[in-house]
């Protein structure tokens, strides 16, 4: 019995790793052509896999692109936003929390994802609302939570706490996605990321500190 156990371990451990190689295969290709540009036999291709494995995992092109931006903004959330309820250093959680998400957010990979997406919204609008509840919603919910412990115990005062975290983000990206996006500038620096950042924090907590 240990040993079917341990078989069934090993072929569940090998269909993740064929995923993931299906899925990385499917990112460099979706990357380098776009979703139009994409077809399953490129993406085979670069996966190392069979199309006939190709089609035992993801059972078309759109399963596919979904899985793959489900994974990619999940994971971001995921790694971004963890949060200690018990950090009561405000400033510090919002700095780490704004340096690392302009960090990622500013990745050359993050942008070119960005724009396929919002490219692709128009014929398949489900892929859009993954996105967004997989990353942003995800993001949003838990910085919300957080913030939602520290008005409990009087260090902000906010109404809405998920409107104040979506102020919060918004204000880190102020003016640079939009750049990025239009390829309007290169890659911001660390030090246009910690100034964007120090002012961010600045005025939220201008806006949702305590009186004094």
């Amino acid at each position: 019995m240990a040993q079917g156990a341990a078989l069934d371990r090993g072929v569940t451990a090998h269909e993740g790793d064929k995923r993931r190689q299906i899925l990385d295969g499917a990112r460099t290709v979706f990357l380098s052509a776009g979703y139009d540009g994409a077809s399953m036999g490129e993406i085979a291709r670069a996966a190392g896999v069979s199309k006939g494995t190709l089609y035992v995992y993801f059972d078309s092109k759109e399963a596919l692109f979904e899985a793959l931006i489900l994974e990619e903004k999940a994971s971001l959330a995921e790694t971004l936003f963890t949060f200690d309820p018990n950090d009561t250093d405000i400033p510090a959680v919002l700095t780490r929390l704004g340096m690392s998400f302009l960090a990622e957010m500013s990745q050359p990979r993050h942008i070119s994802m960005h724009r396929m997406v919002i490219g692709v919204c128009e014929k398949f609008p489900q892929f859009g609302q993954v996105y967004y509840d997989a990353g942003p919603a995800r993001g949003v919910a838990r910085l919300a939570a957080y913030l939602d412990v520290q008005v409990n115990a009087g260090r902000l005062r906010i109404a809405d706490t998920t409107l104040a975290a979506q102020h919060f983000l918004h204000l880190c990206l102020a003016g640079l996605l939009t750049r990025m996006l239009f390829a309007a500038a290169g890659k911001a620096d660390e030090e246009r990321m910690r100034f964007q950042t120090d002012e961010a924090v600045r005025v939220f907590l201008a806006g949702y500190g305590p009186e004094r």
